[in-house]
């Protein structure tokens, strides 16, 4: 697990100045993984998606409702995630397959985090 705080480096230094500043006091970076051209970054409030130019989501975890990961053969994974707000636009990521590790890895703190939220 990837333990970042607000000065600590972020290891996509495209985003790096998006999810630095994502970070409020005492909040750190537990996790990132790649989805195509955006990160993922779970820190310990918050789940985020993020690409070099801005932050397409960022939520409490509490407020998540569903995420799903479709694996086909011969295609790269899909990654949708959907929030309880319908003001939130859901978060359609393409997935490589060499990312499936650090996006399973993301995908086991998100769901402890809401298995224990419910």
């Amino acid at each position: 697990m990837t333990r970042l705080t607000a000065g600590t480096d972020v290891r996509d230094e495209a985003s790096r100045p998006l999810i630095q500043g994502l970070l409020e006091p005492g909040e750190e970076v537990e996790h990132q993984a790649r989805a195509g051209d955006a990160l993922i970054v779970v820190t310990t409030r918050r789940l985020a998606v993020v690409s070099a130019e801005r932050v397409a989501l960022a939520v409490d975890m509490a407020r998540v409702r569903r995420i799903e990961f479709d694996i086909e053969k011969m295609r790269p994974a899909t990654l949708v995630i959907v929030t309880e707000s319908a003001s939130d636009t859901p978060q359609v990521l393409v997935v490589d397959p060499a990312d499936y590790g650090e996006v399973a890895d993301a995908l086991v703190i998100i769901g402890l985090r809401l298995a224990q939220a419910s």
